[in-house]
């Protein structure tokens, strides 16, 4: 009987172990949201992340400061919250949540790859600047810049049609120009399958 009642014992420890594991482990899942680092400047390259050094695919949470030395650049992927890039010599705050971006740059530039939502950035200056996708902010300036880019569908479309017209009226004169279909200098093709 006793033995009975030690193995009781134990099996009942197990399982209180096992729930009080399992409920830690959910409160664990929703501790906060976080953004993934690509350091971009070679494979030994580094940044720092709250003074410490951090390579590509460190988490990056809400609160932590970033600095790219001379000749490195980075980008965070914070998921649907969008992407943003960061020069060499740039130091940047960034807090975040699910939907919106924002963060104090003290040194250098950033530019808003994607974002759901204005990226808002305080300067150096005290300026505060709302950026959308493609903008930059610099640190010592305190200005936005559009990114030029090309092939975005909005000013270069006109591009694209001339080619396309271009090719398909090439077309249409070569295929109306001349009624003669003899090809391979005038040889007659004998088909086997008749």
């Amino acid at each position: 009987m006793n033995s009975k009642l030690w193995i009781q014992r134990a099996l009942t420890s197990c399982l209180v172990m096992a729930i009080t594991a399992s409920y830690s482990m959910v409160a664990l899942a929703g501790v906060k949201a976080s953004g993934e680092l690509m350091v971009t400047g070679g494979q030994t390259s580094s940044v720092t992340v709250n003074g410490e050094p951090a390579t590509s695919g460190r988490a990056i949470f809400s609160s932590s400061t970033i600095s790219t030395p001379e000749g490195v650049g980075a980008a965070v992927n914070l998921g649907k919250a969008g992407n943003i890039q960061f020069a060499p010599n740039t130091t940047f705050t960034l807090n975040f949540d699910g939907n919106a971006i924002g963060g104090s740059l003290a040194a250098g530039s950033i530019t808003v790859l994607n974002s759901a939502n204005p990226v808002s950035v305080t300067t150096l200056s005290g300026e505060v600047l709302q950026l959308n996708a493609g903008e930059t902010a610099t640190a010592g300036a305190g200005s936005t810049a559009k990114q030029t880019t090309t092939g975005n569908g909005d000013t270069d479309w006109w591009v694209f049609a001339l080619i396309f017209g271009g090719a398909a009226v090439g077309i249409i004169v070569a295929a109306t120009a001349g009624n003669d279909s003899t090809f391979g200098n005038g040889a007659v093709v004998v088909s086997p399958v008749r």
